[in-house]
C-alpha cells in the first residue's frame, strides 16, 4: 500500500472567492453636445420623424359614404387598413407581408452599403432618446454640468432640475402614446374620448403601454436597449462586407497618439491627441478607437467631434470617418511602410481605393427588393374589389316540400371593397333546371344588392323541381354577373340532396 504525502496549498494557489455579483453595475453615459454635418443630419430626421408621428393621424382624405376621412388609419372595428386611397381589407393581408418584406430588404440593402445608419438615424429608440437627450441639456445643462449635478448635493436646485426634466419626458411619452392610438380610431373622435374619459378599456391600456415604455425606453434605459435587448446588432454584421461603409478609427493615422502641444512638429507620432472627446459624445459611451464594437449605433457623432479636434490643432480631418475594411487595410499595408507623420497621410491618401456601390451582395439585395415590388405591384392592381362568400346550412342539410321540391338554403356575403354600390345577378352553374330566390329582392329574383365599402349578406334559396334527378351531392358554383352579362366573382359550393 502506497501513502501519499500530504499537499500543502500556498496561497498563491488558493481557491478563489466566488464574486458577490454577476452583472456589473451601470456606467450612466453623459453625452456632450457636438455641432458637424452628422448631428445636424440627425437632428433633420428626428424633426422629420416626430413630425411625421405626430401629424399624420390629424391628415384627412376624402372617402365617400359612411368611409373614414383619416389619410392613415388601421380600423380594427372594421377590419381594414386605409392608405389614402388605397384600403387593405382583412383577407388581404398578404399585402401587409409584402410591404415588410420589403422594409427588411431595404434595411438589408442600407446596412450593406451605409452600416448600422438605421441605428444611428432611423430606430424609434434613437429618435425618441435623442429627444429626451435634448430635453436634459436644456434643464440640466451639457455634460459636465449634467455630471456635477448628479456628484454634488441633493439640494432644491437639483430636485427642481430633476422634476422639471421627469415632467417633461412624461409629457411628450403621454403624446406618444396618445399619437399611437390615433391611429386605430378617428383622431378627432378619439382624442375627445380620451379626454372625456369616453374610451374603451383597450384605448387606455395601450396609450398606458406606450406612454411607459417610451418614458423608461427613452428616459432610462437609453444605450441599454441598443445593447441589451435590441436583437439587430447580433446579425447586422452579416448583412456587411469589405465594402460597406462603417464608422472607423484610421489607427494608421492616428497611432501613435499621445497629447500634443502647439508648435511641437507632428512627426514620429500619429494625429491622436487622445483628448476623448469622441467618447465623451458617444450616445453609447464607447471608445471608436478599441475598433468596431457592438455597443456602435454609427450615428457619426465621434466623428464630427473629431474633426472639430483636427482643426484646433491644424491636423486634416478624417482621423474618424466612414470607411471600408478594404480601404482600412490596403492603407495599414501603405503606412507600415512610411514613418509616423504628415508623409504618412499623404502616402495613403494616393492609395486609396474608390467605393464599390455595385456588388454581388447589393445586386441580390436590389433584386429581390425589385421582384418583390413587383409582385405587389401586380397583385395590387389586379385584386377584385368583389369578393363572394357561401356558407350553406347545416341544420336541415336540405329540405323537402310536400310537393317533392328539393331546396337548399345558403347564405351569401358580398366584400364591396369600392366606394359604388352595384347590384349584381346572381346565376347558378353545375345545376340546370333550379330555381334560385333572393330573399328580401323585389319579386325574390336573383338579384345581389351591395353597400359601398362593406359587406352584404343575403339569404339564398336553391330549389330543384319535383321528379329531378339529383345525386346525394352536386358540385355547384355560384356566379355574380355584372348588367352587361359578365362574370365578376364566383365561388363554389354543393347541393345536397336525399339519397336515391
Amino acid at each position: 500500500m502506497t501513502i501519499e504525502a500530504p499537499t500543502r496549498t500556498t496561497p498563491a494557489e488558493a481557491p478563489l472567492s466566488p464574486p458577490s455579483s454577476l452583472y456589473a453595475k451601470r456606467i450612466k453615459v453623459y453625452p456632450a453636445r457636438v455641432n458637424g454635418r452628422f448631428r445636424a443630419a440627425k437632428w433633420a430626421f428626428l424633426i422629420l420623424a416626430l413630425a411625421a408621428y405626430y401629424i399624420t393621424p390629424w391628415i384627412r382624405w376624402p372617402r365617400p359614404g359612411d368611409a373614414p376621412d383619416q389619410f392613415l388609419l388601421v380600423d380594427l372595428a372594421g377590419r381594414r387598413f386605409y392608405l389614402g386611397p388605397i384600403v387593405i381589407w382583412q383577407d388581404e393581408l398578404y399585402f401587409v407581408t409584402g410591404l415588410l418584406i420589403l422594409a427588411a430588404v431595404s434595411l438589408f440593402l442600407v446596412t450593406s452599403l451605409f452600416g448600422r445608419v438605421w441605428c444611428g438615424y432611423a430606430c424609434p429608440q434613437t429618435v425618441w432618446t435623442d429627444l429626451y437627450l435634448w430635453v436634459e441639456r436644456r434643464i440640466e445643462g451639457d455634460r459636465n454640468a449634467r455630471l456635477r449635478l448628479d456628484q454634488g448635493p441633493r439640494n432644491a436646485a437639483y430636485w427642481t432640475r430633476k422634476i422639471a426634466k421627469h415632467t417633461v419626458w412624461l409629457v411628450i411619452a403621454a403624446a406618444t402614446g396618445g399619437a399611437f392610438v390615433l391611429y386605430v380610431g378617428d383622431a378627432p373622435t378619439t382624442l375627445r374620448a380620451i379626454v372625456t374619459g369616453e374610451a374603451g378599456s383597450w384605448t387606455y391600456a395601450f396609450f398606458g403601454i406606450l406612454t411607459f415604455t417610451t418614458y423608461a425606453l427613452a428616459g432610462w434605459a437609453r444605450e441599454q436597449v441598443c445593447t441589451y435587448m435590441c436583437p439587430w446588432p447580433r446579425f447586422q454584421a452579416a448583412m456587411l462586407d469589405e465594402h460597406s461603409l462603417v464608422v472607423s478609427y484610421r489607427a494608421w493615422r492616428g497611432e501613435p497618439r499621445g497629447k500634443h502641444k502647439q508648435g511641437e512638429t507632428w512627426e514620429g507620432r500619429g494625429d491622436c491627441v487622445d483628448c476623448r472627446q469622441c467618447v465623451n459624445v458617444c450616445p453609447t459611451g464607447i471608445d471608436i478607437r478599441d475598433g468596431q464594437q457592438l455597443e456602435c449605433i454609427g450615428c457619426g457623432l465621434c466623428i464630427d467631434a473629431c474633426n472639430q479636434i483636427m482643426d484646433r490643432v491644424g491636423r486634416p480631418r478624417g482621423l474618424i470617418a466612414l470607411d471600408t475594411l478594404t480601404n482600412l487595410q490596403r492603407a495599414e499595408a501603405v503606412a507600415s511602410a512610411v514613418p509616423p507623420g504628415p508623409a504618412r497621410v499623404e502616402r495613403v491618401a494616393a492609395a486609396r481605393a474608390e467605393w464599390r456601390v455595385i456588388r454581388p451582395r447589393t445586386l441580390i439585395y436590389t433584386t429581390v427588393l425589385v421582384a418583390v415590388a413587383l409582385v405587389m405591384l401586380v397583385a395590387f392592381v389586379l385584386r377584385s374589389t368583389t369578393e363572394l362568400a357561401v356558407l350553406r346550412d347545416r341544420a336541415p342539410l336540405y329540405v323537402v316540400l310536400s310537393d317533392g321540391t328539393i331546396r337548399n338554403s345558403f347564405t351569401l356575403k358580398v366584400w364591396n371593397k369600392g366606394y359604388d354600390e352595384p347590384s349584381y345577378h346572381l346565376r347558378l352553374e353545375g345545376l340546370p333546371g333550379v330555381t334560385i330566390a333572393v330573399v328580401g329582392a323585389p319579386d325574390e329574383r336573383p338579384l345581389i344588392a351591395t353597400r359601398a365599402d362593406g359587406v352584404t349578406t343575403h339569404r339564398v334559396h336553391v330549389t330543384a323541381a319535383p321528379g329531378a334527378r339529383l345525386a346525394e351531392s352536386t358540385p355547384v358554383t355560384f356566379v355574380l354577373q355584372d348588367e352587361a352579362g359578365r362574370a365578376v366573382v364566383s365561388t363554389a359550393s354543393v347541393f345536397l340532396a336525399p339519397k336515391r
